[in-house]
């Protein structure tokens, strides 16, 4: 099970979107790890925090000397009712805060609180790019490897795959 460092996790708030935008923008402009191309504008990231919150789904922030560093929030895996209890979970972190233990506390207490909205299955979505810390960091938290898609992405000139992982609640 995960072990969680002394971070300040806590549920986000509209005032750090800010943060939330410019984190996750430096993934999709400099990295394979989002296979998204266009950053999101903070108003695209008022948009979801405020359609996750209306379907009671987690949006949590990290922070370290008050700054936010970090960001884990889940989505609903597909339209279709019948898969109402099972989400897709996403975490990113500002490279200040990797090998902290920040990228461990959020996914863990995105966990426990998906648990407490009924949600039954977590999925992730990792980007096969060679970088193997989401992986680990989703093992140590209990998610196991449940397939491979192949050749699904491309950005900055690769083709990539994506990995498949998943956990069951309790």
């Amino acid at each position: 099970m995960c072990t969680i460092a002394e971070t300040g996790v806590r549920e986000a708030w509209p005032a750090d979107l800010d943060a939330v935008t410019a984190i996750y923008a430096a993934y999709v402009l400099q990295t394979t790890v989002s296979l998204a191309e266009t950053p999101p504008t903070r108003a695209q990231w008022g948009t979801r925090y405020w359609d996750l919150a209306g379907r009671g789904l987690p949006f949590l922030v990290s922070e370290l000397e008050g700054e936010v560093v970090g960001m884990a929030f889940c989505s609903p895996w597909k339209t279709r009712s019948a898969y109402r209890f099972t989400v897709e979970s996403s975490v990113y972190l500002d490279p200040r805060a990797a090998g902290r233990g920040v990228g461990t506390a959020l996914l863990e207490e995105l966990l426990d609180r998906c648990a407490m909205a009924g949600i039954r299955e977590v999925i992730a979505v990792i980007v096969d790019n060679g970088n193997t810390a989401s992986e680990k960091l989703h093992l140590r938290c209990g998610f196991t490897e449940a397939g491979r898609l192949r050749g699904v992405g491309a950005k900055h000139g690769s083709t990539l795959d994506t990995v498949l992982m998943q956990r069951h609640l309790r």
